[in-house]
């Protein structure tokens, strides 16, 4: 693996290895445990610009339908309309708008995230994991990001009392991002 310090020799196109990816979120359940889970289809691609980092841009869509939380009975009921209502709302989408370089592994990637029909930003910090050339002689990039956002701004918002007091979902969820990009020849 390059352990470079700068995106310098990274400029190209690159899309998302979606056998080498993870596009996940954590949200606390009954306020006493944590659940988690994933997206399993999702395509995306990622400009980057090495001489001015800046200049770089990413997008993602990311097939509703494909949540997976390793109880189908759950992964059921957050398809429905309660939720992500996957049949009125088939994809989530983000299209980056700016990107800020923090240090010479991290950055701040904001863009539009799009979940049932609204469109808010969101910041979404990464870090660059590094490059490495696969032995099928790709040239693969690496990096990690999250952020927790409120389902409530994206109207997703049902939710039960519990009798003990507070909910049974959290209205905060974490969203987590493992990329593993391949550059396009």
């Amino acid at each position: 693996m390059t352990s470079e310090s700068t995106f310098d020799n990274l400029t190209g196109d690159y899309t998302l290895d979606s056998e080498h990816t993870r596009i996940g979120f954590v949200a606390r359940h009954a306020m006493v445990t944590k659940v988690r889970g994933s997206f399993n289809d999702f395509e995306g691609e990622i400009h980057v610009d090495g001489d001015d980092p800046t200049k770089s841009s990413a997008r993602v869509a990311i097939k509703t339908a494909s949540i997976d939380t390793r109880n189908e009975q759950r992964d059921g009921h957050l398809r429905t309309n309660d939720f992500l209502d996957v049949e009125t709302y088939p994809e989530i989408t983000f299209v980056s708008t700016e990107i800020r370089k923090l240090d010479e592994h991290s950055f701040e990637l904001t863009g539009d995230l799009t979940i049932k029909d609204t469109t808010r930003p969101v910041t979404i910090e990464f870090e660059y994991q590094g490059t490495a050339k696969d032995p099928f002689g790709n040239v693969r990039i690496g990096f990690d990001g999250a952020v927790t956002i409120n389902r409530k701004d994206w109207g997703v918002s049902w939710n039960a009392p519990l009798e003990t007091g507070g909910v049974l979902v959290s209205e905060k969820v974490t969203l987590e991002f493992e990329i593993s990009a391949i550059k396009a020849a």
